[in-house]
């Protein structure tokens, strides 16, 4: 059991749908106020209405204000959800500067500028919990998916460093690393997340009670897909093997195109 959910102030987004609103319904049913944030604002209104919450739809990374206003001036969880999967137009494509820079901003950058504005509260408080949905792609890779990969990497350094700089000052951390997740996301991964990730995806549900899991357990990496530790075991110990797995199923990924 996660204890303090009761009427806290939680902020999720990206939570129109997928992994955000499986978050936004889990952290609802225990009892939390959640603004759901979204892009879209009719689907940030959907699920907010489905869960009694609060819509503030708009660009992730400029409506940390707006969500602390509509919870009554705190925010105590911020779910850093919503991200972009760019990849590469082709084989030989490192995909172009726009991907690049939509992928920083969105994936890294986002998470950032809510911290700017997070912390100054939380460390005051001596509590405040910030949740970054990254992807086992921020520990392994992706094929196919340059600027997705690298800036899940990006996305994962920021949440160790969030963790090991402010822990003791009462910040709790998770990363949320899953692999394929049935969700719009995986769709638009096309052949590479046909043979990477759908053979094993689950469902949103399973990555939110993972994430309470983890919660619960006071846990950092929280990995709904527990065989990721493992080979995050082996691409640390033995890199060369491992990068030569890799290359292997890029070499299916392109004989089967």
């Amino acid at each position: 059991m996660v204890e303090a959910l009761q009427d806290a102030g939680v902020v999720v987004t990206g939570a129109g749908g997928g992994i955000g609103a499986a978050l936004a319904r889990r952290f609802a049913a225990e009892g939390a106020r959640v603004v759901v944030n979204d892009l879209d604002a009719d689907r940030a209104k959907a699920v907010a209405d489905e869960i009694g919450g609060t819509a503030v739809p708009g660009d992730a990374s400029a409506i940390v204000a707006d969500a602390r206003d509509a919870l009554g001036g705190t925010v105590d969880v911020y779910c850093a959800n919503a991200g972009v999967a760019c990849g590469g137009a082709g084989l030989a494509d490192l995909a172009d500067d726009q991907a690049w820079s939509l992928s920083w901003d969105v994936n890294v950058m986002a998470h950032v500028r809510a911290a700017h504005t997070l912390l100054p509260d939380w460390l005051e408080r001596g509590s405040g919990r910030f949740v970054s949905t990254v992807s086992a792609a921020g520990l392994l890779t992706m094929i196919g998916a340059a600027p997705y990969a690298v800036t899940k990497h990006g996305a994962y350094a920021f949440a160790e460093y969030l963790s090991l700089t402010y822990r003791h000052r009462g910040l709790k951390v998770h990363a949320i690393c899953p692999q394929g997740v049935r969700t719009d996301m995986l769709d638009a991964t096309g052949s590479a997340g046909d043979l990477v990730l759908k053979p094993t995806a689950i469902a949103p549900e399973d990555v939110a009670e993972a994430l309470f899991q983890g919660m619960a357990e006071d846990r950092f990496l929280i990995l709904p897909h527990p065989e990721v530790a493992g080979y995050y075991e082996a691409r640390a110990a033995r890199p060369d093997r491992w990068l030569a797995g890799m290359n292997h199923i890029q070499r299916k990924w392109e004989e089967a195109r």
